[in-house]
């Protein structure tokens, strides 16, 4: 089978180029965050509190889980090409309502509407499924979110920097542009990679009972999400640390929000390059104890009286470098279980991981006060990274008991 890497562009009998799906996950991944700088300031165009501001995490991420329970099956039966493009277009449509918003429950209700992006971060990985098996499936994976995590890394600076010169809504401007390039791409580049399924839509829903008996898609899916909920907790914590508990500007805050996402890239390049050697179980396994090493060594710092930062942002970087080994591996194991409901399986961890995440990060937000500081929102993720280590370890031990 032709690799994902040398894949011909535009040409949709020939897998879609690597490139493609690259960008399909990032425009997803770059609507989650690249507009966390300009909260403060879109609360004040508002008239709100930072609070209710804040909720524009919340509530995409939220919709973002329930779509993908959606996605799956819909394109298990439809396919992944006509998902995906309706799910472009759709975005756009709902990006312009977030720009021509007159209060904020009109901006929250299209921020709402923007989660059907998820279909791209969804059935990019499907779409990889479709074409590999297993640990080959978990290498491609993890080259498609290594390319991708550069989109988050450059996304909340590139936000800062707009912000400042041209205000919140340039933000907008800039994702409506993007999905329409992307939308173009993906046109001419992706065909169908799913065969055509002879189950009706809602025979495809009923296929989850298979998935949700399975102890191994569980572990696998529960090790994920758990993983990386200490991302999406310093996602909702991170910019209230930084603006209010260090008074940091747009700028600075849009520079180092963005320090998982360079272990992230890191991490992802090691599961591209080593899940098929060292195996899925190992690779999740040390992932998620590097992601519970961020957030203790900041504690740490915390705790000593060193809160600068400095001492807080800088481990974060561990929190994407074991996200970056854990979650190619785990999605890969999870998709694995049931190949022929790959899509399936894609949107209901995905949906998991989403709402995990979501409340997660609206439990950030309200833990955090000035007079606590930072503390409650390192506890949070340290509690998350241990849980995530404590499921790959069930999982394991689970397997070695079969096997002997």
């Amino acid at each position: 089978m032709q690799d994902l890497t040398h894949g011909r562009y535009f040409k949709r009998t020939s897998p879609p180029h690597i490139s493609t799906l690259i960008l399909l996950a990032g425009l997803a991944a770059l609507s989650m965050n690249v507009f966390l700088p300009s909260l403060p300031n879109m609360a004040e165009y508002f008239q709100t509190d930072y609070r209710v501001m804040q909720l524009s995490v919340g509530i995409y991420l939220g919709c973002s889980a329930f779509l993908q329970i959606l996605i799956g099956p819909l394109s298990d039966k439809l396919g992944r090409r006509p998902v995906i493009l309706w799910g472009l277009a759709l975005f756009m449509l709902a990006t312009v309502g977030c720009l021509l918003a007159p209060t904020v429950e009109v901006f929250l209700a299209c921020r709402m509407a923007q989660a059907v992006i998820a279909t791209s971060m969804t059935l990019s990985r499907a779409v990889v499924r479709d074409l590999y098996d297993d640990a080959r499936a978990a290498s491609m994976i993890g080259y498609v979110t290594m390319g991708m995590s550069v989109v988050p890394m450059v996304g909340p600076a590139i936000g800062g920097v707009l912000q400042e010169e041209f205000g919140w809504q340039s933000n907008f401007w800039m994702l409506i542009l993007f999905a329409a390039m992307i939308f173009a791409i993906t046109w001419f580049d992706l065909g169908e990679t799913k065969a055509q399924s002879g189950k009706s839509l809602i025979g495809q829903f009923r296929e989850y009972p298979e998935l949700l008996t399975s102890l191994r898609f569980w572990g696998y899916t529960m090790a994920s999400a758990l993983s990386s909920g200490t991302f999406f907790a310093y996602i909702g914590g991170a910019p209230f640390v930084g603006t209010t508990i260090y008074g940091m500007d747009a700028k600075g805050l849009g520079l180092v929000i963005a320090t998982p996402a360079i272990g992230y890239m890191a991490g992802n390049f090691l599961s591209g390059r080593y899940s098929t050697r060292i195996g899925l179980n190992r690779m999740i396994f040390f992932g998620c104890l590097v992601s519970t090493a961020g957030p203790t060594m900041a504690f740490i710092a915390n705790v000593l009286g060193i809160p600068s930062p400095i001492a807080f942002f800088a481990p974060m970087v561990l929190i994407g470098l074991g996200n970056g080994m854990t979650i190619p591996n785990a999605t890969a194991g999870a998709l694995s279980v049931r190949p022929h409901l790959a899509g399936t399986a894609s949107g209901l961890t995905g949906a998991l991981l989403i709402g995990i995440g979501a409340a997660l990060s609206a439990i950030a937000g309200l833990l955090l006060t000035e007079e606590t500081g930072a503390a409650p929102l390192l506890i949070l993720m340290i509690a998350c990274g241990a849980l995530g280590f404590m499921t790959i370890w069930l999982v394991v031990r689970r397997e070695r008991q079969i096997v002997g």
